[in-house]
């Protein structure tokens, strides 16, 4: 097996919604914000290479959208997903299971483009099945007004249309009704259908039934963070996205994942740090904060 850092570019989003309740002069500690109040955000992806599978996990903004559109997100910097994937020696076409984390748009914008003449949609990853699951599909398909500008339909209904769609199966349902009033989130699932060494644990704080892969790589554990945890200056118990429809559930989902990635010795990979790649954390007096940061494959040696 082998871990490669996808970059394709950065965006900028306004810090007070990234970090919501907690005032500017903390969080700006962390993610320095520039004259409108914008701080630079990463779209980074993270691709499995294991024996004939190349798995590829969430795929930034895509190119398709119109300015009007891209003009509230300032993308910037020089990395595209394609630049990427061939820098790590790959294709699109390479890409065997394309993993969407959710369908927020930063995150599975990638996943669709226009046809050479523009006149229809299809996907990037033309040899790719596409996985998702079959609650958070249901909760985009039919959004609430709140993050409905973050589900764009031509981002989703063009992947079913495909006919590259597949769900990950699991029995999270009937687990998170009984423990719903106690506000429990992190249900791990067990599956085998990424392989023997990709597993999942299912979030419901920044929107219903993310997804977390933990992937087990020379000893390690490495989560890609996805919305969970969009930065290192997130990790701060309070440090909750405004754009999340559950930020106490999150909050929980953060303290009961920190507590084990501290024990545990996680490599927390980051989807949204502009600066740092990956982290581990370690417990202190305050809680759990911020112990290294370092790049994939410095750590790793590849």
């Amino acid at each position: 097996m082998q871990l490669y850092t996808i970059n394709t570019g950065q965006f900028k989003l306004d810090g007070g919604a990234m970090f919501g309740v907690v005032p500017k002069k903390l969080w700006s500690k962390t993610n320095a914000a520039d004259e409108n109040n914008l701080c630079k955000w990463a779209l980074r992806c993270l691709l499995i290479e294991d024996g004939n599978r190349l798995i590829l996990i969430d795929n930034g903004i895509g190119t398709k959208q119109d300015e009007k559109f891209l003009s509230h997100y300032f993308l910037n910097g020089t990395d595209s997903m394609e630049g990427s994937l061939n820098k790590a020696g790959f294709t699109l076409a390479d890409v065997t299971d394309m993993f969407l984390t959710h369908l927020h748009f930063d995150h599975c914008g990638g996943s669709i483009q226009y046809n050479k003449n523009h006149t229809a949609f299809e996907t990037v990853f033309k040899n790719a099945t596409y996985w998702s699951n079959i609650e958070h599909w249901a909760w985009a398909v039919n959004p609430n007004p709140r993050e409905k500008p973050s589900f764009l339909k031509e981002n989703i209904f063009p992947i079913l249309e495909s006919g590259q769609l597949k769900h990950i199966t699991h029995q999270p349902v009937l687990a998170f009704e009984a423990n719903k009033e106690l506000n429990v989130g992190g249900d791990y699932i067990n599956t085998n259908q990424l392989g023997d060494n990709f597993s999942i644990m299912l979030t419901r704080g920044h929107t219903d039934a993310m997804m977390i892969p933990h992937i087990q790589y020379k000893g390690k554990t490495v989560v890609f963070m996805a919305d969970l945890l969009p930065s290192v200056g997130h990790i701060p118990l309070p440090y909750v996205m405004g754009y999340d429809t559950r930020p106490l559930l999150t909050l929980t989902e953060k303290e009961k994942f920190l507590l084990r990635a501290a024990d545990e010795e996680f490599i927390l990979f980051m989807e949204h740090d502009s600066v740092n790649e990956c982290c581990t954390v370690q417990r202190t007096e305050k809680g759990v904060r911020l112990k290294d940061t370092f790049k994939l494959n410095e750590y790793f040696g590849d």
